[in-house]
């Protein structure tokens, strides 16, 4: 498995436990990775790479997403709008809902957990 792969995998993963998080708490706007647009997949693979490569807390991740948004034109709105370039959680971290930030929190383990396996399983292929 090539480590571009890898990164994907997990970001699948990751993605459908945060919309499964999001189905939860009654927010069905979130649809399956197959489904989502290609920019959203790329946030999301990038989001793991950050983990990876040294953001290991929520805040730091979260951060780093907050001013990879900011980067590509993404305002605070009420409600969450690809069009308008709009999002509910362009704010600092500790300014978040709680609900918020156990997505945060709900990826960080995620991605932790499957890059452990992964690399598990990777060791014992070589």
């Amino acid at each position: 498995m090539l480590l571009s792969e890898a990164y994907t995998l997990c970001a699948q993963i990751a993605h459908e436990a945060y919309r499964a998080w999001c189905c939860a708490m009654g927010d069905s706007s979130q649809v399956h990775w197959e489904d989502a647009p290609e920019w959203q997949r790329i946030s999301c693979i990038n989001g793991v790479k950050r983990v990876i490569q040294g953001g290991k807390t929520p805040e730091q991740v979260h951060e780093s997403w907050l001013r990879e948004k900011e980067k590509h034109g993404w305002k605070y709105g009420p409600a969450k709008d690809a069009s308008k370039r709009e999002h509910p959680c362009i704010m600092p971290f500790n300014d978040l809902p709680a609900e918020q930030k156990a997505k945060d929190v709900l990826f960080v383990l995620t991605v932790q957990s499957v890059i452990s396996s992964l690399s598990e399983k990777l060791s014992k292929e070589v």
